[in-house]
């Protein structure tokens, strides 16, 4: 079986990994924090319309709240308890929205106790495609994009191809390795259930080849399967990005302003179509999930199964924070974001928990200077944009200028351009500001 792929989308960068503290270490369940906040935008599109009321009881795995309309998906209960209230919490967004909290019954059970069982060979494409719904599966990659409107294909597309996103390509993250290495059933069960609600013909698991040990364990899983393979790709930033993954894996470009469909694709995270493999056939709801917490500032470094609505300050308690002056930064540490209060819960677009002491972070990178025109960035955005010339706009106060003439919306804020930045020009976060004022202007 060919393991290799030698293609690769052009620029990019190579920041260092810093893996090794948690790739060798099995995944270990989390206990239940005593009070979970579960806000009801928790993914892209329409936030859930809550099914309880103040002082309700309810039990593990019981949808909280149901899916307003198509782009849109319930939450379930990650513990039994009762519900405290409804109101608005702090998220990792920085904002105040709507969300449950749940206060956990004491040595609440991690028995799922809700179910809705489905015969899986008996459901249409349409049924199946409903039943993703109902489980609230989102993409965990970190886009929290519903699978089941990703997995239905416009009726004007004809698709081909499922890409497996394995390449995890983030620095210190490293949940989605051991999800392949630890759940591989999980995760082939889920490909094949994704293939049969896209409708697609093969699938193409692509592992960035620093992680060789699961692209060697998928493909010994896979290798009397004629309509799945697995590819390892260059490990390089932004691999895990789906138009570039396309590009390494098929050599097709998605056009500007076009969605993978366009080019007959469909991608999907590992750590998503792993949870669609385990919760289907079960008939159980998405109630919690793998991240990485790590960083400088933590004693036990490692991935961890942590119920949706866990604060962070509780995760910190279990995996031995230091505690001192810190950054708290939900992801990896390009395109994660800080945030500033240790009550701000997980969801499910949540990867990794990084904990950096302040001393370990250089102090002249607070410092910024002027552009000094050197193209480093340039040279290293995947989407060949320019940068320096959006910076310099977005300074000037040009925002519209930035989306008409300088393709500001082909940006998908990967952080290259920040990272090479010798003046460290906050580029990424200009560019981010810039699409939410004209965002603001076109409401």
């Amino acid at each position: 079986m060919k393991l290799f792929r030698r293609r690769s989308f052009s620029h990019g960068v190579h920041p260092p990994a810093r893996k090794d503290g948690t790739a060798q270490i099995p995944i270990r369940r989390l206990p239940f924090a005593p009070q979970l906040i579960l806000p009801l935008g928790q993914h892209i599109g329409a936030p859930a319309q809550a099914l309880v009321k103040k002082g309700q009881d309810v039990v593990r795995g019981q949808p909280l709240a149901a899916a307003a309309g198509a782009m849109s998906v319930p939450l379930h209960a990650p513990a039994t308890g009762r519900i405290r209230e409804i109101k608005s919490m702090l998220t990792s967004r920085g904002s105040r929205e709507p969300a449950i909290v749940l206060d956990v019954y004491e040595a609440s059970t991690q028995e799922v106790l809700w179910r809705e069982k489905r015969n899986l060979e008996e459901l249409d494409q349409d049924q199946l495609l409903q039943a993703i719904q109902d489980a609230g599966l989102v993409g965990l990659g970190g886009a929290a994009f519903p699978s089941h409107i990703k997995l239905r294909v416009p009726e004007d597309k004809k698709v081909d191809t499922l890409i497996i996103n394995g390449c995890e390509c983030e620095p210190y993250l490293t949940c989605d390795h051991r999800i392949m290495l630890e759940y591989p059933d999980d995760l082939i069960r889920g490909i094949q259930l994704a293939m049969r609600a896209s409708g697609t013909r093969r699938a193409i698991i692509g592992i960035e080849d620093n992680k060789m040990d699961a692209v060697k364990l998928l493909a010994e899983r896979l290798r009397k399967a004629s309509d799945i393979q697995v590819e390892a790709v260059e490990t390089k930033y932004p691999q895990g990005s789906e138009k570039m993954l396309i590009k390494s894996l098929l050599n097709r470009e998605v056009p500007a302003g076009g969605i993978p469909a366009d080019i007959g694709v469909v991608v999907n995270n590992v750590g998503t179509l792993a949870a669609l493999g385990r919760l289907l056939p079960r008939g159980e709801g998405l109630m919690e999930r793998v991240i990485t917490v790590t960083g400088s500032g933590v004693r036990r470094q490692g991935n961890y199964l942590v119920p949706l609505g866990t604060p962070i300050g509780f995760i910190l308690e279990q995996a031995g924070y230091e505690g001192g002056p810190n950054e708290f930064i939900l992801g990896g540490p390009m395109m994660g974001p800080a945030v500033s209060s240790l009550e701000v819960p997980i969801t499910k677009g949540s990867s990794g928990l990084l904990v950096l002491n302040e001393p370990s972070i250089r102090a002249e990178s607070r410092h910024r200077w002027p552009c000094i025109k050197c193209g480093r960035c340039v040279s290293a955005c995947p989407m060949h944009l320019n940068p320096a010339l959006l910076g310099q706009l977005a300074m000037a106060g040009e925002y519209e200028e930035m989306a008409h003439d300088a393709h500001l919306n082909h940006c998908f804020e990967c952080g290259c351009c920040s990272y090479v930045c010798p003046s460290n020009i906050p580029l990424v976060q200009l560019f981010r500001a810039a699409k939410a004022i004209n965002r603001e202007k076109a409401a």
